[in-house]
């Protein structure tokens, strides 16, 4: 199988070059919604939310109830076994 031209050492360049270039705009977005979400937050915490306990929900918002509902059970059999209650 002969090589074509962008093929360097089996390696076909030009994909490659074309992967590279679109995780580098990926990653500049990425950074772009990083600062969004930054400047969210502390607008957040400057109107007196506790970001901490935002950051939580938007865990707890990822789960499915049924999930969230058998961590809370956990929790609460663990604390209650600790003797936090």
């Amino acid at each position: 199988m002969a090589e074509t031209s962008n093929d360097v050492g089996g390696i076909a360049a030009d994909r490659l070059r074309s992967f590279i270039e679109r995780l580098e705009r990926l990653e500049e977005e990425k950074k772009g919604l990083q600062d969004d979400i930054k400047d969210v937050m502390a607008e957040a915490k400057g109107t007196g939310f506790d970001t901490k306990i935002i950051r939580q929900i938007l865990r707890l918002r990822k789960q499915a109830k049924e999930e969230r509902q058998e961590m809370e059970e956990l929790l609460e059999l663990y604390k209650a076994a600790l003797g936090m209650e």
